[in-house]
């Protein structure tokens, strides 16, 4: 809503004209009607995902270019034509550059349609939502616009412009001339900002999606193998009094599970709690401004309780993490490997190395042992002595799980019939030790001597995937991105972690998500980006022109880096998508500015006057289009509200990118087209080179 505000505000200064402004910014609820009608028709919801990423100021582009040519046009000489004639003549003038500009707006959204899983789920409402918006505003700037600018705009237009647009054209004017003349230093600065953002985009860092704040903190807390259910209860209270009392203005309310539920979505053992903490809002916080550091603040007060490890995530960051990687962590080293020792010797190792890497929280290793198991061991020469069967001293033993010796049938169900030792054998050792054992020659001996019956620590858990034994090393990321902090991961444990033959290291958590959309965006973007040139090819016919409205891309880039780099954000899903909306915000107003330097050729102007003319004449619809669609951003930019986590990345890039791609359309295409164009004019003498 704050958007929408913001671009018509921007409307009725840029465009000088009540009425202008008036029309244009009907473009946003009707282009709104057209994508909610879209959404119900197609059973999208509206929600964060879907509705949180519309621009308003994208919306109203095509239109403010209709309505703006329309207003000038009309107060300019008629030459004996209606005014009905001139709107049309302005709006058909304007026609193919929007037309062509507006599909390649929703051409590079096509990408994210691809997109898959997790990644797929929350931004392919958001991009389908888009397009139907820009579907609408595209509509309604062909039919509606015209045929309002017909009936509302005052029929004598006073040649004026708005205070704003006459400053920045006081100021652009000689910036304009001087880049004419020297447009070799343009370019070389323009090279020299492309290196820059090269060197900046390499150290920004990747991560999946930023971390959303959900309200709420899972603690998943971990403690010795074959610990009692009591013990289990008796620790998860405690731990919910310390949270209460020490986080009294933070924490709202605290709930722990414990084992396997009846029914076994989430198997866990006596040992394993998840402890469910409902926070405050955060206004009423007093022990940290972040989620991020009030987690370090309770990692450190659970840090007091022995033999128990932690790692702390988040309900739906969760589920997430368990559906891809099978781990609640945000990185995980998987080892492979048959033996069970060697495998929990290497997750040691592997554990000592993630420990010393910058970044690590809540490192932990999967409990392998700890479980106590009875262990009987057959004294061979005892059991030959007196002629005694091994089988049968093992049955013994086997009865104290249970030996399963028919089945039962109830109609059509079926149960196995086990028999076992009673029970005060299978609880008691020393009874079971006094068990007598028959001899052949009718003697009877007691068990333990014929069994040496002792207890060991014993596996607690064996997980396997692929048909091989795995261990799980997993930890969280915290004030670094987790690619880099995964890259370095790699690098350590291979040379630092000697891994036996037929045993390896694979890695997997949050940042899968990561790789696998950039893979996919690997393929498909470049995709996009043919198919816009190949539109702009179609819009020209000029493969020269083509190529230098395709700079503007590049160029785009250049303000979505720095804007990250400055606000400290990673490159993530997000962002990317930004850069997506970017590529084609960049190539419309170049289409226009081209568009029109070819008119003013066709007229009979020179290459260089009308590129100086179309640039000058462009700067309103430019100056518009750009402050709409970057003021349509900053409410998300500076957002603190649910959800904003997402939306800040994608908001800061189209902010930076619209600044830098407009002064791209105001400097660089000019002294590009000046300097590569073909000129169509019957007259080659520039007038700008006659001064």
């Amino acid at each position: 809503f704050e958007g929408a505000i913001l671009v018509v505000a921007v409307l009725f200064m840029l465009m000088g004209n009540l009425r202008a402004g008036l029309i244009t910014a009907l473009a946003i609820p009707l282009s709104m009607l057209f994508a909610f009608n879209m959404m119900l028709r197609c059973g999208i919801a509206g929600s964060l995902l879907s509705l949180g990423a519309i621009d308003f100021g994208v919306v109203v582009d095509s239109s403010i270019i209709m309505v703006e040519n329309a207003v000038r046009r009309a107060s300019e000489s008629r030459k004996g034509r209606s005014f009905v004639q001139v709107i049309r003549d302005a709006c058909l003038e304007v026609r193919r550059p929007t037309m062509f500009g507006e599909a390649i707006i929703m051409i590079v959204y096509l990408p994210i349609l691809t997109l898959e899983g997790v990644e797929g789920k929350m931004f392919r409402p958001m991009a389908l939502t888009f397009l139907f918006v820009l579907l609408g505003s595209f509509i309604l700037s062909l039919t509606l616009m015209p045929v309002l600018a017909s009936l509302f705009l005052p029929k004598k237009v006073k040649k004026k412009e708005s205070w704003i647009v006459r400053a920045a054209t006081r100021v652009y004017d000689p910036l304009l001339k001087f880049s004419l003349r020297v447009p070799l230093l343009i370019l070389f600065v323009a090279t020299i900002l492309l290196a820059a953002t090269l060197h900046f985009g390499m150290r920004l860092g990747s991560e999946f999606i930023p971390k959303l704040s959900e309200g709420s903190i899972v603690a998943n807390t971990v403690r010795l193998a074959g610990v009692s259910l009591d013990e289990s209860v008796r620790y998860g209270t405690r731990i919910e009094k310390l949270l209460l009392e020490e986080f009294a203005d933070e924490v709202d309310k605290v709930w722990t599970r414990t084992g396997t539920a009846e029914v076994a979505t989430d198997p866990m053992g006596l040992e394993v709690s998840d402890l469910f903490i409902r926070l405050h809002p955060r206004e009423r916080w007093t022990k940290a401004e972040t989620q991020e550091e009030l987690v370090t603040e309770m990692s450190e007060a659970l840090s007091g309780f022995p033999g128990m490890r932690v790692i702390f995530t988040q309900p739906i960051e969760m589920r997430m993490a368990e559906m891809v990687a099978g781990v609640r962590a945000d990185v995980a080293a998987l080892i492979f490997g048959d033996d069970l020792e060697t495998l929990e010797s290497l997750a040691a190792d592997v554990d000592a190395v993630l420990r010393t890497i910058p970044g690590n929280a809540d490192v932990r290793v999967d409990q392998l042992t700890g479980q106590p198991v009875l262990q009987a061991d057959l004294k061979e020469e005892v059991l030959q002595r007196y002629g005694i069967a091994g089988d049968d001293v093992l049955d013994i033993i086997e009865a104290i799980g249970g030996i399963e010796t028919g089945e039962i049938r109830e109609g059509q169900k079926r149960f196995d019939l086990v028999v076992r030792l009673d029970e005060k054998y299978r609880n008691d050792p020393e009874a079971l030790s006094s068990i007598v054992v028959p001899t052949p020659d009718g003697q009877t001996l007691p068990l333990e001597r014929l069994v040496d019956i002792s207890f060991e620590e014993g596996p607690s858990t064996i997980q396997r995937e692929w048909g091989r034994r795995r261990v799980t090393v997993q930890c969280n990321v915290r004030g670094r991105d987790i690619a880099s902090f995964v890259e370095e991961a790699r690098k350590r444990i291979a040379n630092e972690v000697d891994l036996p033959p037929g045993y390896y290291v694979d890695y997997g958590g949050q940042f899968q998500h990561l790789v696998e959309a950039r893979q996919r965006l690997m393929v498909v973007v470049p995709m996009a980006l043919g198919l816009i040139f190949l539109l702009l090819y179609m819009s020209f016919n000029s493969f020269r022109d083509a190529v230098l409205i395709f700079s503007g891309v590049p160029f785009a880039v250049v303000g979505g880096v720095f804007s990250l780099y400055w606000r400290g954000m990673p490159f993530s899903i997000s962002a990317a998508v930004g850069f997506i909306a970017l590529s084609g915000i960049a190539i419309l107003n170049g289409l226009v500015v081209i568009n029109y330097a070819k008119t003013l050729m066709s007229e009979g102007e020179g290459l260089k006057d009308s590129v100086y003319h179309s640039a000058l004449r462009r700067l309103r619809p430019v100056l518009a289009t750009a402050i709409t669609d970057a003021a349509g951003f900053i409410p998300m930019a500076l957002s603190t509200g649910v959800g904003a986590e997402v939306q800040r990345p994608l908001a800061t890039v189209v902010i930076g990118g619209v600044i830098s791609s407009t002064l791209l359309t105001l400097f660089v295409l000019p002294v590009l087209y000046s300097m590569f164009g073909k000129d169509l004019s019957m007259n080659n003498q520039s007038e700008m080179e006659e001064a």
